[in-house]
């Protein structure tokens, strides 16, 4: 069975940072991509940053120099690292699997985590 958990969501006031960890079991996850999305209040669920199977990084343009992903493999877990963060940040943000290359399509990604609250202040 395929568990993705995500963990590291909070409240942070704007300017502040967090860092997200997706811990992933029942895959062979050094052959899967690794996304992060994210669905703000009243939003669909958004693309925020994936990871390619060999390390290559992709980030929608408004995270570009504020988020920075990663994974390790030994440790089956994916991280996102946001710096700078806004109140248009607020959002439960979501780690998913594919095994579809450099795709940042949320349809191309079979498995998803549940999910974590990041609220950031004003």
């Amino acid at each position: 069975q395929v568990q993705l958990v995500e963990s590291g969501g909070g409240l942070v006031q704007a300017g502040g940072s967090l860092r997200l960890s997706c811990a992933a079991s029942g895959l062979a996850f050094s052959s899967y991509d690794m996304g992060w999305f994210r669905q703000g209040p009243g939003k669909e669920r958004a693309f925020v940053a994936r990871v390619t199977r060999s390390y290559i990084t992709t980030y929608a343009d408004s995270m570009k120099g504020r988020f920075t992903i990663s994974r390790d493999n030994v440790k089956n877990t994916v991280y996102l690292q946001m710096n700078s963060l806004k109140p248009e940040d607020t959002a439960v943000y979501y780690c998913a699997a594919s095994r579809i290359l450099y795709s940042i399509r949320s349809a191309d990604y079979e498995y998803w985590g549940q999910g974590t609250q990041v609220t950031v202040s004003s």
